[in-house]
């Protein structure tokens, strides 16, 4: 499942004022409502909060760049041949 982690250290870091922040926090909300409408989950770890989607192709649509480990990745390549012939 492809993922990224959610980080908000410094979400409103370089913010000049409380209205530039409230923007900022409003964005924020307005993104995660409609990733949340595609499928997108949340996962907490210990550590971390990963942002989850099970289709690959729609975790891409968005740009965001998977943080799978590499052989988990390659797993999702179907092995139909074709790659190997060119």
């Amino acid at each position: 499942m492809s993922f990224f982690t959610w980080k908000d250290s410094g979400l409103t870091s370089d913010c000049s004022s409380l209205e530039a922040m409230a923007s900022r926090f409003e964005e924020t909300a307005n993104l995660m409502k409609k990733l949340s409408k595609k499928g997108f989950k949340l996962k907490k770890t210990d550590r971390n909060q990963l942002i989850m989607h099970s289709d690959p192709e729609e975790f891409n649509q968005w740009g965001f760049k998977s943080e799978e480990l590499p052989f988990k990745q390659l797993c999702l390549i179907p092995d139909d041949g074709n790659l190997l012939d060119r």
